[in-house]
């Protein structure tokens, strides 16, 4: 190759490097979470089955405050939020609070990794057609971890792509109930 191809090439490779580089800041600065309410008819209309492949209608759980969390066990972030569910679905399940994963996933890994880490919400198996389902309530991005949490009228309150940090959830969640 000649000097002025080596040229060319690092130019493009700079510049999709750069482009990355672009993507990456804007999915991390534009969707840190949106509070807008919207109805969530749609998302609790939903029947998907479990790791064991019954299948579970959402709707099962309205009345109560839902957070409905997309995630799966290679996504670093959603391995580490989830145990903090665990704890926050012990504290508050009595209190109304419902959390249910959304795997996007293969059902043998998610029952490895649910076992781990002592699982004590329903997990239901999106599969990667989960991806545009988190898309129509708000995922522009088709990133995870990805939560949506619907109050007890079954309105979705909140959406976030990225972890959820624990003094954001918990303020949401004490409103909430």
């Amino acid at each position: 190759m000649t000097r002025r191809h080596w040229t060319v090439l690092a130019a493009a490779t700079i510049g999709l490097l750069a482009l990355v580089a672009g993507v990456t800041w804007r999915t991390v600065s534009d969707d840190t979470g949106s509070s807008a309410r919207q109805d969530g008819t749609s998302l609790l209309a939903l029947t998907l089955p479990d790791a064991s492949g019954r299948e579970q209608p959402l709707k099962q759980w309205k009345g109560k405050v839902i957070v409905v969390n997309f995630w799966a066990t290679w996504c670093e972030p959603c391995r580490e939020e989830m145990p903090r569910f665990v704890k926050l679905q012990d504290e508050y399940g009595d209190k109304g609070l419902q959390f249910v994963g959304i795997a996007i996933d293969e059902a043998d890994k998610v029952q490895r990794f649910a076992s781990e880490i002592h699982l004590n919400y329903p997990t239901l198996m999106g599969g990667y057609g989960a991806i545009e389902l988190s898309r129509s309530t708000g995922n522009r991005y088709g990133a995870l971890p990805f939560t949506v949490i619907i109050d007890r009228a079954g309105a979705i309150v909140h959406t976030q792509l990225g972890p959820l940090k624990d003094p954001q959830l918990l303020a949401m969640i004490r409103q909430l109930l």
